[in-house]
């Protein structure tokens, strides 16, 4: 492995790590998404997550991470990430819900988040999530060698905002590897003053924009973990693990 700017560069070996970590979140993703309903208590999706990860015979990389004490991060309506599973919390029609879910295998992590919708949802929820996604999509065409970290953040920025949709700035992506966060920071917005890093085949970053249906101030509930928006207007959260070659990114967080 080697070292740039203090980023980590991946060899084959170790994408090919990465690839099976990510995949095998990306199936559980699935199978959390056939399960959402009305009616569903988010617990369910964290005893699928670690039956699923015992099955794989991998560790949950969020479970104890400085003292997370769930392996999925459960997220509904105006909870932007780091949400509890809950008996008590009911999924119910017209709900929004966000998985984050990471996995450890033979020592390097795999992290990948997406959106659900509960039934049928409002128009303005359905085009929340479809514009999150699609501005992830977007950022991830941008991670190619000789384009700058920026431009991946500059191409979320500008598709979201063309929908006068909120960034959460306080939550940013990251590089990943044999630690769930290495360098680099991946802001969904391009910060002033900064430069970014010019990008390098065997980068291997998380990217995930978290977006609102109004402004990107965040606050922090009492259990210390759950960041909901300020307004408590809607929020949708997608993430993919993703690897630079010298062709153009991979995703590496998809189950086929």
């Amino acid at each position: 492995m080697k070292k740039y700017r203090g980023i980590f560069l991946k060899n084959d070996k170790e994408i090919g790590l990465m690839r099976e970590a990510n995949r095998i979140v990306s199936t559980i993703l699935d199978e959390l998404g056939r399960n959402v309903e009305p009616g569903v208590p988010t617990i369910l999706f964290e005893e699928i997550c670690r039956a699923r990860c015992e099955e794989h015979g991998v560790r949950p990389a969020f479970l104890g991470y400085q003292g997370f004490p769930f392996a999925l991060c459960c997220s509904v309506n105006e909870e932007i990430v780091h949400g509890f599973p809950s008996k008590e919390r009911i999924l119910k029609e017209g709900d929004i819900v966000s998985f984050d879910m990471g996995v450890v295998y033979e020592g390097f992590f795999g992290d990948s988040a997406r959106t659900f919708p509960v039934g049928q949802v409002t128009d303005e929820a359905r085009q929340l999530m479809d514009v999150t996604r699609e501005s992830l999509m977007k950022g991830i065409e941008q991670a190619r060698p000789g384009n700058n970290l920026y431009d991946v953040s500059a191409a979320i920025q500008t598709y979201v905002e063309g929908y006068d949709f909120g960034i959460v700035r306080r939550f940013v992506g990251h590089g990943i590897g044999a630690r769930l966060h290495e360098k680099p920071e991946i802001p969904n917005f391009v910060p002033q003053g900064l430069t970014g890093v010019p990008l390098k085949a065997g980068m291997v970053l998380a990217i995930e924009p978290m977006v609102t249906l109004g402004s990107d101030e965040v606050e922090v509930l009492e259990d210390k973990w759950t960041a909901v928006t300020k307004d408590r207007k809607l929020s949708a959260h997608f993430e993919h693990t993703i690897a630079i070659t010298s062709s153009g990114p991979t995703i590496l967080s998809q189950s086929a």
